[in-house]
């Protein structure tokens, strides 16, 4: 029975230079907007321990040290490291949190004009490796086996910020909800009316049309595109989404959608799927309990895993 009185209450904000929205269902709204600024807390205290752009950051420090010694940090932090590179042995390497010295190679602001030399990526390749981060669990420490190494967050970070949020709301009693990092979703519970959250997939060749319909609750939806930020080198698309093991951007897939209970394990998996490929991608989330991929390629075909459900009717009238 849907409850007269339930209403969602919607704040949108930049957050982790992000579009970040967060809905809360209740009948109480002075507990609504409790719920939603502690989220806003929240992601603001994760943003201080894991940005790479915060010279204080605990994550900033453990760059700093690269190649000279290991740096104690939070058994937050540290755990999130060790999932990190769980995801990293999962995807055979095509998720790796050490990826990020290729970021200054590949610019995707526009500024690259032409391709890095295979010297140069060669050069930064050998400082990327999940393997050389070393986690000592006795002392606590993160150390990075080589100067010149450097962890980034960014594939993983939206979807752990998405997964304590909701944690925080639930933990005040909200029984329903929805948060959006930058297209990073998770809900729980139903919208006001008893219906499920609707959440559309966005067509990698038309980012404002949407390719199909999701109806879900108490599930994550991530989906990792290479279609907002990419360089044109030669009339040739180079996408931010790189790949770790060869140190150039992945190609021939158009984004990725990823849909399982945990929104950490999503953002992880959308990247490392991206990078994978339509054959190996599917072969894998075909592996895995509990999560569906939708892959489109870059020829905009659509190839979803063996459960995946999707919903075109909407589309017929749009």
């Amino acid at each position: 029975m849907a409850h007269a009185q339930l209403r969602a209450h919607t704040k949108v904000l930049l957050l982790m230079a992000s579009r970040f929205e967060v809905t809360a269902v209740s009948e109480n709204d002075t507990l609504a907007w409790k719920a939603i600024n502690a989220a806003i807390d929240e992601t603001r205290r994760i943003e201080h321990l894991i940005s790479e752009w915060d010279s204080t950051s605990q994550a900033t420090m453990i760059n700093r040290n690269a190649g000279i010694a290991p740096v104690k940090v939070d058994q937050e932090l540290y755990d999130l490291i060790g999932r990190s590179i769980k995801v990293s042995r999962l995807t055979g390497g095509a998720f790796d949190i050490s990826f990020a010295p290729l970021m200054k190679v590949w610019k995707v602001d526009g500024s690259l004009k032409r391709l890095p030399s295979s010297e140069t990526i060669a050069a930064v390749k050998s400082n990327v490796g999940y393997d050389k981060i070393i986690l000592d669990p006795v002392h606590q420490t993160v150390f990075l086996k080589q100067k010149g190494m450097k962890l980034g967050f960014g594939g993983i970070g939206q979807g752990y910020v998405g997964n304590r949020c909701m944690h925080v709301m639930k933990a005040l009693g909200i029984t329903a909800g929805l948060i959006n990092v930058s297209g990073d979703i998770v809900t729980w519970g139903q919208q006001p009316d008893g219906s499920n959250w609707r959440i559309g997939i966005a067509d990698p060749q038309k980012k404002n049309d949407v390719i199909s319909w999701l109806s879900v609750h108490d599930v994550s939806v991530v989906t990792s595109g290479g279609y907002e930020k990419y360089a044109m080198i030669d009339g040739k698309r180079y996408g931010h989404i790189l790949d770790p093991r060869t140190g150039y951007p992945a190609q021939g897939v158009g984004s990725v959608t990823i849909i399982s209970p945990d929104i950490e394990l999503s953002d992880a998996l959308a990247t490392g799927v991206f990078v994978l490929g339509v054959e190996d991608g599917l072969n894998l989330v075909n592996q895995l309990r509990g999560v569906e991929c939708l892959i489109i390629d870059d020829a905009n075909r659509l190839h979803p895993s063996k459960n995946m459900m999707l919903n075109f009717e909407e589309n017929k009238t749009k």
